[in-house]
């Protein structure tokens, strides 16, 4: 035991080397957002609240939070329902069609996202949804299908299908089953699949380059506008709260997982 123990200390070594390294670049966006210059550097002289008075008095990146907020909430709900049917819908079939239609709804994650972009321009020229709310909506929710179906899936798949089938045997009709049984027992992942549903689309930028140009102009594009034309610090500001939001989403999606485990 005490030779394993003296094995696997170099490993563990390593690999809290690794999460530091992974972690550094995150910490310091937080001094750089405090900056007392007007550029994208780490305090000198003092510490300064400026850039994030900026942020929350600006109508541009204000604007921008609540179109990627918008867009993120509606591109959520639609992707997490039809992943989630399109789970249960596999499941019940069980068979290797249902194995083929798993493959296809993760054709989005396993094509590069700029060969996808690509050709979702090329169509939505055709359907006239460029620079439109419904446009990057419907581009976000099928992006972010694959996420809900692989969560919702996994679930499934240690799901008792006893209970359904004893609810259809008590003359359950399929909605019933449906509402009363099946996503009562899935739903705290239905709830992760629907948070890192919303995580894609709050910080997806490739589509927004391609698919929207003034009137929709989300969160991400302006960060990368603004890095193109001009390292305002605000953009430090921005990371900060998109770290917040991230970590306190990821708490949350741990803790459901705690629930469901217990």
């Amino acid at each position: 035991m005490e030779n394993a123990s003296s094995a696997s200390r170099p490993v563990k070594g390593l690999a809290w080397a690794i999460i530091c390294f992974l972690l550094l670049p995150i910490a310091v966006v937080f001094p750089v957002s405090l900056t007392d210059k007007r550029y994208l550097s780490l305090p000198e002289d003092e510490i300064s609240w400026q850039h994030f008075a900026h942020l929350f008095s600006s109508p541009e990146w204000l604007s921008s939070i609540g179109q990627s907020f918008i867009i993120a909430c509606a591109a959520t709900v639609l992707c997490v329902a039809a992943g989630t049917l399109c789970a249960i819908g596999c499941w019940r079939l069980g068979s290797k069609l249902a194995d083929f239609v798993r493959v296809l709804m993760l054709v989005p994650i396993i094509v590069p996202t700029i060969v996808y972009a690509l050709g979702i321009y090329r169509l939505w020229v055709d359907l006239r949804l460029l620079d439109t709310y419904a446009g990057l909506v419907i581009a976000h929710a099928v992006t972010g299908i694959p996420y809900v179906v692989i969560i919702v899936s996994t679930a499934l798949a240690h799901f008792d299908a006893r209970l359904e089938q004893a609810a259809r045997n008590l003359g359950a009709n399929l909605r019933q089953r449906l509402m009363l049984v099946i996503l009562p027992g899935i739903l705290p992942a239905v709830v992760s699949s629907a948070i890192f549903a919303f995580i894609h689309s709050w910080d997806e930028l490739v589509l927004a380059l391609f698919l929207a140009s003034r009137a929709v102009f989300t969160l991400p594009r302006r960060i990368w506008d603004g890095i193109n034309e001009q390292l305002d610090p605000t953009m430090a500001a921005v990371a900060v709260l998109l770290i917040f939001v991230t970590a306190a989403l990821l708490t949350l999606d741990l803790w459901l997982r705690g629930r469901r485990a217990g």
